[in-house]
């Protein structure tokens, strides 16, 4: 990773951490505040495609180490 990309990951967390801190509703408890609002589907659908994209992107990196693993193989013969 880039410092530019660190540096865009920490602005995004600082801001999803600060959100939060400011977005929390008066009363209830937060099972009550996600299922009565309808957020937990969000929730659940962001955690989800968060899962596929790292499955993805670990498989499409096992295939290029695979790839680099042969033609290191092949060289050595």
């Amino acid at each position: 990773m880039t410092f530019k990309h660190k540096y865009l990951f920490l602005v995004v967390l600082a801001s999803v951490m600060i959100g939060s801190v400011f977005g929390q509703a008066a009363g209830g408890s937060f099972e009550e505040t996600m299922y009565s609002d309808g957020k937990i589907n969000v929730v659940i659908a962001v955690i989800a495609g968060a899962f596929v994209l790292i499955t993805i992107y670990l498989i499409s990196l096992d295939r290029k180490l695979k790839k680099i693993e042969e033609r290191e193989n092949r060289g050595s013969k």
